[in-house]
């Protein structure tokens, strides 16, 4: 890994000097924008790997640009967000950010959230194997070759994170798994991380493929411990 173009977007000098210097330290390719609209230009026209997005931004905001952004494609993003403003953090975590990390923040912590995230990516992108089966569960079925979930033959939109987690629990129909185990096999990370980015995208699944979110038959909460997918029973 190295050489990859990171876009660093905020309106903090201190704050994209200091992230820049560490990124390129590390062998990344480093452009900045201090607004939303240049943020904008500089993805069509740069096509950067991955970019650090702040929320607060001049002209357009951070959560404008990654909905955007999430409507042309699958550029990993990564939020930076004010301590306590969890609004912040879950609407980004719903419009498709890979991550987020709360200010003030390590440029260490936020480098290795950058290597994870792209090399989840470029895992994804440079896989040579047989494409997967598709996993059904009564009228649920997830097509991993495809990226695509049907619902009762209805197309199900779902978020690349979402549609992750939706697979992982699938393929491990009936067993536990806590939310840190989540964040590690889906995410790839459980250092410093906040657990509720879990809870955040069952709830989102949940809306999605449940008929009665508040009363779940395919993924259900195991109090205490986690979740799991449940097949629905035959007959």
């Amino acid at each position: 890994m190295g050489g990859e173009r990171i876009l660093i977007v905020d309106d903090e000098p201190t704050i994209v000097e200091v992230v820049a210097l560490y990124l390129t330290r590390e062998g990344f390719e480093v452009i900045t924008a201090a607004d939303g609209a240049t943020a904008l230009e500089l993805i069509a026209r740069q096509r950067p790997d991955l970019v650090v997005l702040d929320v607060m931004l001049p002209e357009v905001d951070g959560l404008e640009i990654c909905r955007r952004v999430r409507g042309e494609g699958a550029l990993p993003i990564i939020i930076l967000t004010a301590r306590g403003e969890e609004t912040d953090r879950v609407v980004g975590l719903e419009l498709g950010a890979d991550d987020y990390v709360v200010k003030p923040f390590s440029p260490r912590e936020l480098v290795a959230r950058v290597k994870t995230v792209l090399r989840r990516t470029q895992a994804l992108a440079n896989a040579t194997v047989p494409p997967p089966a598709p996993v059904s569960a009564g009228s649920l079925r997830i097509d991993p070759a495809a990226r695509t979930v049907t619902l009762a033959g209805n197309r199900i939109t779902l978020t690349a994170r979402e549609f992750d987690l939706l697979l992982f629990l699938m393929r491990h129909p009936g067993l536990v798994f806590t939310r840190e185990q989540l964040l590690d096999q889906v995410w790839g990370f459980t250092f410093a991380s906040d657990a509720s980015t879990v809870t955040v995208h069952i709830r989102r699944l949940r809306e999605k493929i449940e008929r009665n979110p508040t009363h779940p038959r395919f993924i259900q909460t195991v109090w205490g411990v986690g979740y799991k997918f449940e097949p629905p029973e035959e007959g």
